[in-house]
């Protein structure tokens, strides 16, 4: 039968630990545990929530994706969303600013969202609309007015990747869970960001820049006598400097060009070299300079 995946479970535990406020009494800002569901009821057949066991002929969610075809087992592979409200960081979040940002997160292309075949939603309460990553629909009945469906590639559910990653995103973007970085991990991240941004030898990377750049060390130490880039940056303006003044000079000597050509030329190559055609002019031009 039909069952309900372990990574979308992960998934429905995170949002109600953090989106049901009050656990013990039910309230209707809260996002209750009737809210969030994943395997269709007994009646329902086709579609993403439901497994091999549910599927029709021709379900529109195995055959439209090979991602889907290939990765069919009795998992279902959708998450239904209901109603809720909470406050945090100032500010009011609900089911259609979630929605909201989610789908603007699967329009980006967000790695986190690449599992994410189709959401169903309302961004307001009064319309419904469908962001559909292989733009195949773009509709969805009023029930999607109070509550948002996520659909998942079949592939991914049968792999069991870990789809937590853009929900939890979703509950540290409005300030309702921390990031997951511990605190050592903030100090490696803050003397990184110190080290790039102060680069005048009161740090390794620092110090690995004033001696590339200028031959400095400011630690004491002795510098190798190597090129630095300051140094090579002045050789190179240099050999700019003197390829411009070598470009306005005229090389060419022309009159030595001449005779060395005449030089090698003796009267039997010049001889030769006259076209038949041009002879008898070639020489009577000759006769006539000869007789001037």
């Amino acid at each position: 039968m039909t069952r309900a995946p372990e990574n979308l479970l992960a998934v429905r535990r995170l949002l109600l630990a953090h989106l049901n406020v009050d656990p013990d009494t039910v309230r209707s800002q809260d996002l209750e545990p009737a809210e969030v569901g994943i395997v269709g009821d007994a009646s329902h057949r086709g579609g993403y929530h439901c497994g091999s066991d549910r599927v029709v002929p021709n379900d529109y969610s195995v055959v439209e994706s090979p991602r889907d075809s290939a990765g069919l087992t009795l998992d279902a592979a959708a998450l239904d969303v209901g109603l809720f409200e909470v406050r945090s960081g100032g500010r009011t979040h609900n089911l259609y600013s979630f929605s909201t940002w989610c789908v603007g997160q699967c329009v980006a292309n967000a790695p986190d969202t690449r599992d994410i075949r189709e959401i169903i939603y309302s961004p307001d309460g009064r319309v419904v609309r469908r962001w559909d990553r292989l733009r195949r629909r773009s509709s969805g009945d009023d029930s999607h007015l109070w509550h948002t469906h996520f659909s998942f590639f079949r592939d991914s559910i049968k792999a069991n990747r870990d789809q937590t990653p853009l929900f939890r995103r979703y509950l540290t973007t409005i300030g309702l869970l921390e990031d997951d970085m511990t605190p050592e991990e903030h100090a490696w991240l803050a003397t990184i960001h110190r080290n790039l941004t102060v680069l005048d030898g009161r740090n390794p990377i620092g110090q690995i820049y004033t001696r590339m750049a200028m031959g400095e060390d400011h630690t004491g130490a002795t510098v190798p006598n190597h090129p630095t880039l300051r140094s090579i940056g002045a050789q190179l303006t240099a050999l700019q400097t003197a390829l411009s003044t070598l470009s306005t000079k005229d090389f060419t000597d022309e009159p030595a060009i001449i005779a060395g050509v005449l030089a090698e030329l003796t009267p039997e190559k010049i001889a030769a070299a006259i076209p038949p055609t041009m002879a008898k002019q070639v020489a009577d031009e000759l006769a006539r300079r000869l007789v001037a």
